[in-house]
């Protein structure tokens, strides 16, 4: 059995990206979101694409701690998963801007979607429904920029490494 040197590559980077949870930071400044669009984008095996990710957030919540919410952020990471698979064969700089972006908007979303259906702070009206996204605005501001930074890093690494591979196997 060959080891795909590729997949472990793409697998080291996003454990690490884990892991950085676990380092101090600012409130909604993590590496997730990114995360999940690389191992969309890179990990061509559907199952490990959706299961690594997933499973290094459940491992840092261990540590971190359990909430309500987790199941609804769980599924937000799975839908950028699922976005960073549309570029899978087309993976650009425009193109994970723009993946990373969007997933970076369907997260903020669903979860303050969540937030307004089932916290009770809001009204239950489409005047609630906006209220509860504006009151979620400025968290949404390190989240962008976090998911860039940490989502086009990985990208870059990911191809810095693999070209230095195929470089090192050549010569």
């Amino acid at each position: 059995m060959s080891i795909n040197k590729h997949l472990v590559v793409g697998f080291v980077i996003i454990l690490l990206l884990a892991a950085s949870r676990l380092i101090p930071h600012p409130p909604n400044f993590t590496p997730i979101l990114g995360m999940a669009i690389f191992s969309g984008a890179i990990i061509n095996h559907r199952f490990i694409a959706y299961l690594i990710p997933l499973t290094a957030m459940l491992l840092s919540d261990l540590y971190l701690g359990f909430h309500a919410g987790m199941p609804i952020v769980y599924f937000s990471l799975a839908v950028c998963v699922l976005i960073g698979t549309f570029i899978e064969s087309r993976v650009s700089i425009i193109n994970s801007l723009l993946s990373i972006s969007l997933g970076v908007l369907v997260f903020f979303l669903i979860t303050n979607f969540t937030v307004w259906y089932g916290s009770g702070m809001y009204e239950y009206s489409i005047s609630g429904l906006m209220t509860c996204y504006f009151m979620g605005l400025p968290f949404v501001q390190n989240t962008f920029i976090s998911s860039i930074l940490y989502g086009m890093g990985a990208f870059l690494i990911y191809d810095i490494i693999n070209k230095r591979m195929i470089f090192g196997n050549n010569a």
